[in-house]
């Protein structure tokens, strides 16, 4: 099984941004999933893209404000979160699937591995 370690999170003001960064040794031959779960809610896949990098998505939630992107040449996903508001605040996921080459979906039972996850906390 993959292992996945999320970095970035922390503390920010509304309206900050953050960069949070998926990584693994072989995280290039996965497609990738960001998720969130905010406390008393259910996890909310945010974001994935296809391991050739070719497919995004976004929940409507967070469209214009997130953006995924992967860089082959380090084996990382980041995560660029902006206009960072409250409602953000969770433990953010990522998570890995063998079978997403050429498309990309945030349902979670697709994902094979999944990271511990990094806080996310919007507060002033």
């Amino acid at each position: 099984q993959l292992q996945l370690v999320e970095s970035g999170g922390g503390l920010v003001q509304p309206g900050g941004s953050l960069r949070l960064t998926c990584t693994a040794s072989t995280l290039n031959l996965y497609g990738i999933g960001w998720f969130r779960q905010a406390p008393g809610k259910e996890r909310e896949g945010v974001s994935c893209i296809s391991s050739r990098g070719t497919v995004k998505k976004y929940v409507d939630s967070v469209k214009g404000r997130f953006t995924i992107s992967r860089d082959i040449a380090k084996n990382t996903v980041d995560l660029d979160i902006n206009s960072l508001e409250p409602e953000d605040t969770a433990v953010y996921y990522c998570a890995a699937s063998r079978v997403m080459r050429n498309h990309c979906s945030t349902d979670a039972p697709k994902f094979d591995s999944w990271g511990q996850g990094t806080q996310v906390t919007v507060s002033s």
